[in-house]
């Protein structure tokens, strides 16, 4: 059940998303049990977004939300693999994206909860 949201201060072309989707859908699997079959996926491009006081710098934001808990080094295995994503396929520099990690213990799904 893992959610994940870019924000990007750059416009981000169909072919530019149709690749995020295949590459984060292989991303997710660095988390211990995530799989692209629940992955579900917001891009939100031409964001602005100030990094640093710098709002010209192409830059991102992504949210990561999932189903329980998370460890350490699967959190950094993927915020090294998204960034990675991001920064080659949309041209923003890896110092000016974040990756925020969420975790809950309750998800909603087909009416209830899991």
């Amino acid at each position: 059940m893992p959610f994940i949201q870019t924000l990007t201060s750059t416009p981000i072309s169909a072919e530019k998303e149709q690749i995020l989707k295949i590459k984060f859908g292989k991303a997710i699997e660095a988390l211990p049990g995530k799989t692209e079959r629940w992955l579900m996926l917001n891009f939100v491009e031409n964001a602005k977004l100030a990094f640093a006081g710098d709002a010209e710098t192409p830059s991102a934001m992504l949210s990561v939300d999932v189903l329980g808990k998370g460890d350490y080094a699967s959190f950094n295995r993927l915020t090294g693999i998204l960034s990675e994503i991001v920064s080659k396929e949309l041209d923003i520099p890896k110092d000016r994206i974040y990756v925020r990690f969420s975790e809950t213990p309750y998800w909603g799904y087909n009416g209830e909860l899991f």
